[in-house]
């Protein structure tokens, strides 16, 4: 038994919208990803050092986050 494939080009302009799409997804998730480290990098900067010292953390640790995370 044979089979038969048989390819198609793409419409014309899907290829790009296709690419605006993926860039769009891509930036938003970008800003999705930042957002959530912005968000817990607030909540660790309010917490006092007692209770870093608590659970395995220091002042210099979330500093470093700020640094890794916004640059």
């Amino acid at each position: 038994m044979t089979t038969i494939t048989q390819t198609t080009a793409a419409p014309f302009g899907a290829i790009a919208t296709y690419r605006a799409i993926h860039a769009i997804e891509t930036a938003l998730n970008s800003l999705i990803d930042w957002n959530t480290k912005r968000k817990t990098y607030m909540k660790l900067n309010a917490l006092n050092t007692r209770t870093l010292e608590d659970i395995g953390m220091s002042r210099a640790d979330v500093d470093t986050m700020k640094i890794a995370f916004f640059h």
